[in-house]
């Protein structure tokens, strides 16, 4: 199952507050979710790190209209314009938040403490020089929501062939958990969403889960290397649609530049 980026909350959360939607305290609550604090460094004007709050009031001021998401990983700069110092360090992270209206873009570093079960996890933002360029590889939803069904429909067929599209106890606590999170997951984007950008996230989470659970099936039927190697062709363009999906829904808000109120 894929799991919900802090910049994906972050801009989601942050396009609600900048459009008068929500208040800053529900947007921060949102954004921190379980983790214990959030800061932001190196917003222009200010010697140090600061709260949620005061720095997304900063950057309005400043003159941010909206934000959108990035989630690179090596191969595929997904959502990123440059310069190279930005794309470098949110390669590193595999994922950030450029915003509109500024050539600024925050990009995570999280920090976890305590024992398993019981961490401690800190999350300072960097505030970075950004490009304003297109985001790289972007789809619109509509684009994103025909690539999902695509994808879903081929790595079936391939996996059932194969024998790992989803069986035995590992899958089924896996669709337990996802069915768990399923109400919980339509609270990830705030008020002023399209329905559209809810039900591609949401299908941009079962696909994920049809990743997790033939990864974490083991190698179920598949037992050569031929076929071990055909289940990886399957996922690697599978997991690709999802963070393209997932993507465009968080940006769906911004999407041409335009901030829906």
């Amino acid at each position: 199952m894929l799991v919900e980026p802090r910049s994906g909350l972050l801009a989601a959360w942050g396009n609600a507050l900048l459009a008068g939607l929500v208040s800053p305290d529900e947007a921060a609550l949102a954004i921190v979710g379980e983790d214990a604090v959030h800061r932001v460094d190196g917003l222009p004007g200010e010697a140090g790190p600061v709260g949620l709050t005061l720095a997304l009031g900063r950057l309005r001021g400043l003159g941010a209209t909206g934000f959108r998401v990035a989630l690179p990983v090596p191969g595929h700069p997904l959502g990123l314009s440059g310069p190279p110092d930005f794309n470098a360090r949110a390669l590193e992270a595999e994922e950030a938040v450029v915003a509109y209206g500024v050539p600024y873009g925050l990009v995570p570093e999280v920090t976890e403490a305590g024992p398993a079960g019981d961490l401690h996890v800190e999350v300072v933002w960097r505030v970075l020089p950004v490009r304003e360029a297109p985001p790289a590889d972007v789809p619109s939803l509509g684009e994103a929501e025909r690539e999902l069904a695509e994808a879903l429909r081929d790595a079936t067929a391939v996996l059932s062939r194969l024998d790992v599209a989803g069986s035995g106890p590992v899958a089924e606590a896996a669709m337990d958990a996802y069915r768990a999170r399923a109400e919980r997951g339509r609270d990830v984007l705030p008020p002023g969403y399209p329905p559209r950008a809810v039900r591609v996230l949401e299908m941009a989470q079962r696909v994920g889960l049809l990743v997790s659970v033939a990864y974490e099936n083991g190698h179920g039927g598949a037992v050569s290397a031929s076929e071990i190697a055909a289940r990886g062709e399957a996922l690697r363009p599978v997991e690709r649609v999802a963070r393209r999906a997932q993507v465009a829904a968080y940006n769906a808000y911004v999407e041409g530049g335009e901030v829906r109120r």
